[in-house]
């Protein structure tokens, strides 16, 4: 049995030295399929609406608690606002931001998540609508700069693991990446 119940309040949340949240966040992802069952080389990338509504899409993110390492946060953050389940990557990188509503820096931590599974139910299914997008549709739809930055370390990152999908250049020539793996 699942719970479809997603965590609320704050007394289990992480601080940072400043009093910032530090919150987690995660790109699911996968590679999208055709009408015949195959599988493209096409990465689509799923953003969400936020609770408050709003103009502008995002990634799933929410506060890292106490009881739960980063990659925990991640995937439960995954589940709860969008509805995926899948296998949670190596971090993209760490973000401060700014606090809208404090003032404060918070600190963002991004990691993607290969989505094994879409459920039909999930807790924030009422207040959120989910939708694929392109790597370029999910950059312009995304409203927060510092997930577009982690949006572009993934889609670097998967460059690098698999050289022979980058693009060749209007010369002929193979683009050149240098990759750094963490």
């Amino acid at each position: 049995m699942v719970c479809l119940v997603a965590r609320t309040g704050r007394e289990l949340q992480r601080y940072n030295p400043t009093g910032g949240r530090q919150v987690v966040g995660c790109i699911p992802y996968r590679f999208k399929n055709y009408d015949d069952g195959s599988i493209s080389d096409e990465l689509e990338v799923l953003v969400i609406t936020s609770q408050k509504g709003g103009s502008g899409m995002m990634f799933p993110k929410g506060g890292w608690e106490l009881d739960e390492s980063e990659q925990e946060a991640a995937s439960r953050e995954s589940f709860e606002e969008a509805g995926v389940l899948g296998t949670v990557e190596d971090q993209l990188g760490k973000w401060n931001f700014m606090s809208k509503s404090n003032g404060i820096f918070y600190e963002g931590y991004m990691f993607p998540l290969l989505v094994t599974e879409q459920l039909d139910f999930w807790p924030e299914r009422h207040v959120r609508k989910r939708v694929w997008l392109s790597v370029d549709e999910a950059r312009d739809a995304c409203k927060h700069w510092w997930m577009k930055e982690a949006l572009d370390v993934l889609v670097a990152r998967l460059k690098c693991l698999n050289p022979e999908d980058n693009e060749e250049e209007e010369d002929g020539q193979q683009e050149v990446l240098t990759c750094t793996l963490s």
